[in-house]
């Protein structure tokens, strides 16, 4: 039988097990901000919609902050800004629902595909593809007839036509048309889409 020994305990214990395993030292929080800037920052992945969309964007934060400052600071509010920001929404609405069509990220149940066989989900996968490619097209057609009907009616605050914001999305309907289609010839070559294999788009976060 082992002897128990009764002595008193070095400090250095002490010390170990007050500091715990999930304690981060200084040095560990040195070492990941160098870590950090070792990566490079790629733009490879961007494409036109993104930079147009992030251009709208910044234009509508320019006019809500002047809406605010007009209001609060001059006491004299602009209203066009107010309605300018409204149209510049709908550009950033509709051209970020295009660039989440090319990164697969809109809502989408998969839960379903883990309990059918891999060849029944795989056709299944294929005509959601299908049906999501020719909505997009059908909306195209519906926004641009919905701009021939109504597209000359002025804005409410400026002389200007309300078929501009229109137009922006009828681009972005148009853009997830063509976004669609890349994705589904993806698919179709690799065999999986995210429905069937999320795990494969997670390095896509």
């Amino acid at each position: 039988m082992a002897a128990v020994s009764h002595g008193p305990t070095p400090p250095h214990s002490h010390a170990t097990s007050s500091s715990g395993p999930h304690q981060t030292s200084v040095d560990d929080i040195v070492h990941s901000f160098e870590e950090a800037d070792q990566h490079e920052v790629s733009l490879a992945g961007y494409q036109p919609e993104d930079w147009i969309c992030l251009g709208i964007f910044w234009v509508m934060s320019g006019l809500v902050f002047l809406q605010f400052f007009s209001r609060y600071v001059l006491n004299d509010s602009f209203a066009w800004t107010e309605e300018l920001a409204v149209y510049c929404l709908i550009g950033v609405v509709f051209l970020g629902a295009a660039m989440c069509v090319r990164a697969c990220r809109h809502i989408q149940v998969d839960f379903l595909y883990r309990y059918l066989p891999k060849p029944v989900g795989r056709v299944l996968a294929t005509v959601i593809d299908i049906l999501r490619t020719v909505f997009f097209g059908y909306a195209v057609w519906l926004t641009y007839r919905y701009i021939v009907l109504v597209g000359d009616e002025p804005m409410t605050t400026l002389f200007w036509n309300k078929s501009y914001a229109y137009w922006l999305a009828l681009a972005g309907f148009a853009m997830m048309f063509v976004r669609s289609m890349q994705v589904s010839v993806q698919n179709w070559r690799q065999g999986y889409s995210i429905l069937e294999n999320p795990a494969a788009y997670e390095s896509q976060d």
